[in-house]
């Protein structure tokens, strides 16, 4: 059932959270996603179907949450799911992040470390504002503050602004050491356009955890959405649970 998470001075966060057993199953959607995504909801289906605990949200000014889209940053997406795991959950949590939600897994996984038992990150993207953005889109982001481009997955234009950028700079993770030490496992696309499957393997590389599976997917693109991607993900999720 859809409900919110009331936070003074800040917006509301549309949430869907679900009662079961185990640790609770967290879904970080990826940049202008929300939790109405096919990946959310397959995650949330199976979950009823197992009895597990899941929690869906909205980071502010995406999906069903206040906010407006082009005044967040990646700190301010980063704060939201803290909100949420932290006045919403209780117990270990399993942390499931999608492109960009695979980097706000990391960031919050290093925030509350003692919480968290298993990472699963669907073509994660971490540091994409160092890796994702030529000099032309750097240029342009530094003089005019944004750039708005059109993108095939969305109805609506995607805008991302220099404070966008400037957040994710100041979180950059791939080229040091990441402290995180539980289970991961990191799905990707052989043939994702957007984030090349390289991240995976220095994200798997960068990892402290000596628990660390790439599952590399034949014929996948970047949105891992197809019947058997989905297959895939829930397959993982639940053999992470059984190892637990």
């Amino acid at each position: 059932m859809l409900s919110y998470l009331d936070r003074p001075g800040l917006p509301r966060l549309a949430y869907e959270l679900r009662a079961g057993t185990g640790p609770t199953i967290v879904f970080l959607p990826g940049y202008g996603s929300d939790m109405a995504g096919a990946k959310a909801v397959a995650l949330d289906a199976w979950a009823e179907a197992h009895g597990h605990a899941v929690l869906r949200f909205d980071y502010r000014g995406c999906g069903q949450s206040e906010g407006v889209f082009g005044d967040a940053t990646l700190d301010d997406w980063r704060d939201d799911a803290l909100d949420a795991i932290d006045q919403l959950t209780q117990g270990p949590l399993i942390l499931v992040g999608s492109s960009m939600g695979g980097w706000l897994m990391l960031l919050n996984a290093l925030e509350r470390s003692e919480r968290i038992v298993g990472l699963v990150g669907i073509a994660a993207a971490p540091d994409f504002t160092e890796w994702g953005y030529d000099e032309a889109q750097r240029a342009t982001l530094a003089s005019d503050g944004l750039i708005v481009s059109n993108h095939p997955d969305y109805e609506t234009p995607e805008v991302t602004t220099h404070a966008f950028w400037q957040s994710g700079q100041s979180n950059l993770l791939l080229d040091g050491v990441i402290p995180i030490d539980c289970p991961v496992r990191l799905l990707h696309g052989l043939d994702d356009s957007e984030v090349p499957p390289s991240i995976a393997f220095r994200l798997g590389r960068a990892l402290r955890s000596a628990d660390v599976q790439t599952i590399l997917v034949k014929g996948a693109g970047h949105r891992l959405s197809r019947p058997g991607d989905l297959g895939l993900l829930l397959t993982t999720v639940a053999a992470l649970i059984e190892s637990l």
